[in-house]
């Protein structure tokens, strides 16, 4: 019988099923910040496996283009395989930030795995040349999902101050993706077989789904609570558009440059009337019409956003530029193997490697990122500069190293740009900001590729017109034109002429990607600091503690808040 002295309420005995049940409860609605130091590193573990092997499709693919060209013998239709992958990312890449928050990050992250692992499967068993191109439009829409959702779940899952950390350890697989690609492609093709290439990638796959399949379970606000909300949510409008915008572009570009047709010609004033068409109709729908607009309007009204995109864009034509042509020149002036040009490009991977970690690592240490993007932004504007200037006598340490600087300052760029943009934004607006950013990286990937090359052809044609005359001279150039490969068994007089005329071409793309770094870092010099540790809900003022209830004092002997701990 209870008396005055007695409590009216009660304090629970806790025993062990209390902390039991405590415990399950906790972990069926934990946050972000809130998942335990195991489950965090599965998760990272899964979403940096798929990082490596989108970055493995991206480079892999270059060095199977003569196996699967000439099984098929659709030569003509070759650079396809490699257009359909940049065209799908670049129309489906900033989706998933509205995909994050619709479906649940594991949701978004899966469908990109899904997609991506289908694609590359598609790509080993093609029995077609258009089989395989739409196996890579397939492999695309996956491939930019996974870069964009790993982003966001790294972001969800640490302080601002250590998100950097974080980010630069996943930059190390995505240096060894890009970095490997090439050999290990041609490795696996000269033993096996270009399709065992896209077979052996499956197996990891299935272990990054399963990793954040079982692991990925923290809860965000805003998930759509059934598959129909979720469909609604999709922004159609701007897929379509922007595919048959960036679509019809790549064509003009082909149709005027690359197989040089006159401008009065049908094909190219229709597909440039459509471009321009369909980039106003994109406009139309994400500024007037679409309900979550990829291009999110709401940040193309804010200075940070908007510099950090223009940013991304000319930083990604620059490397895209570099990383497609700066082989070939390898191939084409040194007459080096296709095996030896692409080793060319390991300085720059293995130097994006170090260059994330000391990004992170300066970023975490002083909570600071404008002294860092300023001091080393400059240094991809060094190496291009230097690439652009290298020749045939020029010595073996500037042949191999002269791309590393690139790789570095790049690298230390994006990230601190990532974290300037998250800095600047509402932590609600994570998922989409990141989306954003991705999209202009996305446009820049596909505009560094399309530019490029139709300079690249532009001038190659104007270059061997000069200097190769006679009977036969229109057949020859188109054959030199169509194949680099052909330079090396040229008769010696005709080859220096060859190798001359590709050395100037090539040469102007190494300049339009030094006037792209360039430009992106003075758009860099507008972005002011800003403190890390500012409206950081992960990391309590000293002299505030948060408020702690009986349940959360019991729970912590369970659940370890991961904002308390750092990579």
């Amino acid at each position: 019988m209870s008396s005055e002295r007695d409590p009216l309420l009660v304090a629970p005995s806790w025993n062990h099923e209390n902390v039991q049940g405590l415990e399950e409860t906790r972990e069926k609605k934990l946050g972000p910040l809130e998942v335990s130091r195991s489950n965090r590193w599965a998760i990272l573990g899964g979403i940096w496996i798929a990082n490596f092997l989108a970055c493995l499709n991206s480079t892999l693919v270059a060095t199977l283009l003569p196996s699967i060209s000439s099984e098929f013998n659709k030569s003509h239709q070759i650079s396809w395989v490699g257009t359909a992958y940049l065209l799908a990312t670049c129309a489906f890449t900033p989706l998933y930030g509205r995909l994050s928050d619709a479906m649940g990050r594991r949701g978004a992250n899966q469908t990109a795995v899904l997609f991506a692992a289908l694609g590359t499967l598609a790509c080993g068993l093609s029995p077609s040349m258009n089989f395989i191109i739409a196996a890579r439009f397939f492999a695309g829409i996956g491939g930019g999902g996974i870069f964009t959702t790993a982003a966001i779940i790294t972001s969800d899952m640490f302080s601002l101050r250590s998100r950097g950390l974080a980010q630069s350890i996943s930059n190390i697989f995505t240096g060894a993706g890009l970095g490997l690609g090439g050999p290990l492609g041609g490795l696996i093709s000269d033993r096996y077989g270009w399709r065992a290439a896209f077979l052996v990638q499956l197996p990891l796959f299935l272990l990054s789904f399963v990793l954040t399949g079982y692991n990925l379970r923290y809860v965000t606000p805003g998930k759509g609570k059934t598959s129909k909300e979720v469909l609604k949510r999709i922004d159609y409008g701007g897929i379509f558009t922007t595919l048959a915008w960036v679509f019809s572009a790549l064509a003009f570009l082909s149709y005027r440059y690359n197989e040089q047709l006159p401008w009065d010609d049908t094909r190219v004033i229709s597909t440039l009337a459509f471009a321009i068409l369909f980039f106003l109709l994109f406009l139309l729908v994400e500024l007037k019409l679409a309900v979550e607009p990829v291009l999110v309007p709401s940040l193309l009204k804010q200075k940070i956003p908007v510099l950090v995109g223009i940013n991304n864009f000319l930083v990604a034509i620059c490397n895209f530029s570099i990383m497609y042509f700066f082989p070939m020149w390898f191939q084409t002036v040194m007459l080096s193997s296709a095996s030896t040009a692409g080793l060319h490009l390991l300085p720059d991977s293995i130097s994006m490697s170090v260059g994330s970690i000391f990004a992170g690592w300066f970023m975490h240490r002083t909570g600071k990122y404008r002294t860092i993007t300023l001091t080393f932004g400059i240094l991809p504007f060094v190496a291009a500069a230097l690439i652009t200037t290298l020749r045939e006598d020029s010595s073996p340490t500037r042949l191999w190293f002269s791309i590393a600087p690139m790789g570095f300052g790049n690298a230390i760029t994006l990230q601190t740009m990532l974290i300037a943009l998250l800095a600047h934004i509402p932590k609600s607006t994570i998922a989409i900001g990141t989306g954003f950013s991705q999209l202009f990286k996305s446009f820049g990937q596909v505009g560094g590729v399309a530019i490029s090359s139709a300079i690249f052809q532009s001038v190659l044609d104007r270059e061997l017109r000069k200097r190769i005359h006679g009977p036969g001279s229109p057949d020859i150039i188109k054959r030199i034109r169509e194949s680099a490969r052909l330079v090396i068994s040229l008769p010696p007089g005709l080859q220096r002429d060859v190798r001359d005329s590709y050395d100037v071409a090539l040469k102007n793309v190494f300049v339009m990607a030094t006037c792209s770094t360039f430009a992106a870092y003075i758009v860099r010099l507008a972005i002011p600091e800003k403190s890390l540790d500012e409206s950081d809900p992960a990391i309590p003022h000293p002299q505030n503690p948060p408020v702690r209830s009986d349940v959360e004092n019991v729970s912590d002997a369970v659940l370890r808040p991961a904002a308390t701990s750092r990579l």
